[in-house]
């Protein structure tokens, strides 16, 4: 069982104005994978914020932090930049698989920069802020998270000799 944290990231949600819905469907999510999800934030869109909340979550030894919202085009979206800049290594099929899974689902699926990247031994992964994409997203990757997870924590790194399908 690998621990995980949620980050809502929301202006709205972070000042009371708007409650947050996609962080606790992230939650029962994960939760109904297997993982221990050991806590819950909700950080405003303001870089510095959301970079606190990687790393906490990142000194904590979380194995799986999600954030979700702060992946489109608005000015104040800036999960995916901040990702970028605390991981030590990005993760791209994450985001090219969510974005093909959602495709199917909407067009709009194009506009999302969601990513994914690697810091010491943990994973971030970005998902949208709505509770439906949220949820659509973490489904499309959700099956092969287990394995890098093994693979960053030191387990088994040999792909082939686990791949079932």
């Amino acid at each position: 069982m690998f621990t995980a944290k949620v980050i809502t990231v929301s202006d709205r949600c972070a000042r009371g104005e708007a409650e947050d819905r996609s962080g606790p469907v992230v939650r029962e999510l994960l939760a109904a994978a297997g993982y221990d999800v050991t806590g819950t934030a909700i950080v405003s869109d303001e870089p510095a914020d959301i970079r606190a909340a990687l790393l906490d979550a990142v000194a904590a030894d979380t194995a799986l932090i999600v954030t979700t919202g702060g992946t489109g085009f608005a000015p104040r979206d800036n999960t995916p930049e901040v990702t970028k800049a605390v991981s030590e290594k990005e993760v791209p099929g994450i985001g090219e698989a969510m974005r093909l899974r959602s495709l199917a689902i909407t067009p709009r699926a194009i506009l999302s920069r969601a990513t994914a990247g690697i810091r010491g031994r943990s994973l971030i992964v970005n998902l949208p802020g709505s509770p439906k994409a949220a949820k659509e997203n973490l489904e499309a990757v959700l099956g092969a998270l287990d394995h890098g997870l093994v693979m960053l924590r030191g387990g088994q790194s040999d792909c082939a000799g686990t791949y079932q399908k």
